[in-house]
Formats: structure tokens, C-alpha cells, sequence
């Protein structure tokens, strides 16, 4: 996961400028658009940006979801369709925006990350949507399977969704993309408990890796989802007509969803910068077993260092009384390994006893 991701314009560029998207990012944009009444249902997978003008001047609801990273072509189509803001498609273009809200010429424009686990490694996708009248237009780089779930609650006849207007599609599909966070840090959690263990285990170069990795994850994705709070903040409190009285209580449950992920957040952070505490002290653990045992070996060796020096000297016993008689013993010297082994035997004991090995 990189630092920094957002795309952006060389300095001095005009306003609401679109700088064509580089070769190896753009995508083809694929329009889905569901439209719906409590009493009908209208799913289209594939159409094109002028065919949904069509739908956008009934009464009904109209949700168009743009997927992948149109480019600079597409952006001007959908403008010309669609009546965007030229400003807020900047931001489309540019991704890595902060999270954002709004309002331009009656239009609402929300700027959105959605969390994604790809490959063991946390990635966010800028999520831009537009509320125009009873239409809201999503622009998505991403598949579209996170919001599967949204057209199949739709294609319920019974669904709160089919008689709601678009304030509450807007919630349904915020909620879907603040919930993505949740999965998300439950594989982050079990992500701190395997390197915990491991750590606890075996403190290697791999595990230090794989905490900075952690923790590099986890600050990125704290200064991309952190400010979301404050645009559902803003939908809950804010004056934008478009927002009803009665669906303003359900961007409540949206906050309350958005505190508990900065919660769970700021909990794994500690714990991934405690992980580099647990792994310097586990190292230290090591390298003290390692120097306990290398501390017995030599002491072991002391004394029978001592003894094979005596004996190395090798003075004559006809030189006088007070030379060494042990010289000419027929068993001599096993009598001294049988000695040192002893010492040996007797220290080891005598370590176990006090719990120094």
C-alpha cells in the first residue's frame, strides 16, 4: 500500500481541468443503472451515458454506477449527459482524495474511500458520487461486487429501498462502503495475532518486516477513513434539502459505524507499535538464553582449564620432593578425567539447582 496515492494536476493548471489518465491505469468504463418505484424495477448492465438521460427525467429512482477510471473522453461525455459539475469531475479524475462533501449548483458530490484486502495487503478505492434530483451517479475503480448486495436487496419488492426516495439509496450505499472496513480489520487482527505468535516464537528479520508493513498499512488507513466521519456528520446535521427529516435517523447508525472502525483502529495501531516493543524484548530473551548457555559452557570449563594447565607443566619427579608424583601413576590419567568429569557433572547440578539453566 503506498504513502501517497493521489493523482494530481502539475501546479498552475486551471480549474476543473481533466488530465488524461496514464496508458496502464485507464480502464473502460462500464454504466450499470437501476432504476426503480415501489411497484417496478428496471436493472441495465451495459448502456451508454446518453441512454440514461432517458431515466433521469422520470419520477422514478435512478441509480448509474460508473466502473473503472474513465478517461479524459469519457469524463466530457458524462458531463455533457449528466450536467456534473466540472470541479467535482476533477476530483473523479484525480484520485486519493480526501474524503469530502459538497454542494455544487443543487448537485451533491461525496468523496468516499472503500477498504479492500488484496493479496494480505490493505488497498482503498476512492468511491464519488453525485446526487442530482431522484438520480445518484457513482464513479468506482473498482468491480462492482461490494455493491452487489444493494441490487439484490432492490430486487425485493418488499425492500425499504423500493419505497424510499434517493437520500435513502445514498445511505444504503454509503453504509455498504463504510462496512467494508469491518472485514478489513478483521483480517488486520488476525494478521497481529499470527505475527504476535510468531514474534513470540521466533523473532526474525521477517517479522520485523511484516510489523513496519503492518503499521504502514494501518496509518494510511487511518488518515483515509478518519475523515468520513465527518461527511456523514455533515449529511446528519447539514442543510441539504435533499436529505429527509426520516433519513437523517439512519446516518446515525452510519456514524455510529464509522466510530467503531476509527475504535478498532486506533486499538490494532497500539498493538502493532507494542509488536516492535515485543520484538526487541523477545530478541533480548534470546540473546540471553544464548549467552546463559555460552556462560555455563565456560564456567564448566574453568576449572578444568585449571587442572589440564598443572598438570601441562611436566616437572620431573626426580627433580625433588616437591615435584609433581602423579607423573608416574599407571592410571594417572584417567584418575584426572575421571576428576574433570566430576567437576563437570557436580557444576551442572549444582546450575539446575539454582535455575541458571
Amino acid at each position: 500500500m503506498a504513502f501517497f496515492t493521489k493523482r494530481y494536476h502539475p501546479p498552475g493548471t486551471a480549474p476543473g481541468t481533466l488530465v488524461e489518465v496514464p496508458r496502464n491505469q485507464a480502464r473502460e468504463i462500464r454504466i450499470r443503472l437501476i432504476d426503480y418505484t415501489a411497484d417496478s424495477l428496471t436493472v441495465l448492465e451495459e448502456i451508454d451515458s446518453a441512454a440514461c438521460q432517458r431515466y433521469m427525467q422520470d419520477d422514478s429512482v435512478t441509480w448509474i454506477h460508473i466502473e473503472g477510471h474513465p478517461t479524459e473522453q469519457a469524463l466530457s461525455d458524462l458531463y455533457d449527459a449528466f450536467g456534473l459539475h466540472e470541479l467535482a469531475l476533477e476530483d473523479v479524475m484525480n484520485s486519493g482524495q480526501r474524503p469530502k462533501i459538497e454542494s455544487f449548483d443543487g448537485q451533491l458530490f461525496i468523496v468516499m474511500n472503500m477498504p479492500l484486502m488484496v493479496d494480505g495487503l490493505v488497498d482503498t478505492r476512492q468511491v464519488s458520487l453525485f446526487v442530482v434530483n431522484n438520480t445518484l451517479v457513482s464513479f468506482c475503480q473498482g468491480d462492482f461486487a461490494p455493491f452487489a448486495p444493494l441490487v439484490k436487496r432492490l430486487r425485493n419488492d418488499t425492500s425499504m429501498l423500493r419505497k424510499k426516495g434517493v437520500d435513502f439509496l445514498l445511505y444504503a450505499f454509503l453504509d455498504i462502503v463504510i462496512d467494508q472496513g469491518f472485514p478489513v480489520l478483521d483480517d488486520l487482527g488476525q494478521q497481529l495475532e499470527d505475527l504476535e505468535d510468531s514474534i513470540l516464537n521466533s523473532a526474525n528479520d521477517g517479522a520485523l518486516q511484516q510489523i513496519h508493513i503492518t503499521k504502514r498499512e494501518l496509518i494510511q488507513l487511518r488518515r483515509m477513513l478518519w475523515p468520513q466521519r465527518e461527511v456523514i456528520n455533515h449529511l446528519m446535521h447539514g442543510e441539504f434539502g435533499i436529505i429527509s427529516a426520516e433519513t437523517r435517523v439512519y446516518f446515525r447508525d452510519c456514524y455510529d459505524h464509522t466510530i467503531q472502525i476509527m475504535d478498532f483502529l486506533e486499538t490494532y495501531r497500539e498493538m502493532a507499535s507494542s509488536m516492535l516493543d515485543i520484538y526487541l524484548s523477545s530478541l533480548s530473551n534470546r540473546m540471553n538464553d544464548i549467552m546463559r548457555v555460552l556462560t555455563v559452557i565456560s564456567t564448566i570449563f574453568i576449572p578444568l582449564t585449571f587442572i589440564v594447565g598443572v598438570y601441562g607443566m611436566n616437572f620431573s619427579p626426580a627433580a625433588g620432593p616437591l615435584s609433581m608424583p602423579e607423573l608416574n601413576w599407571p592410571f594417572g590419567y584417567l584418575a584426572i578425567w575421571l576428576l574433570m568429569v566430576l567437576i563437570a557433572v557436580q557444576m551442572l547440578a549444582f546450575f539446575r539447582r539454582r535455575k541458571w539453566i
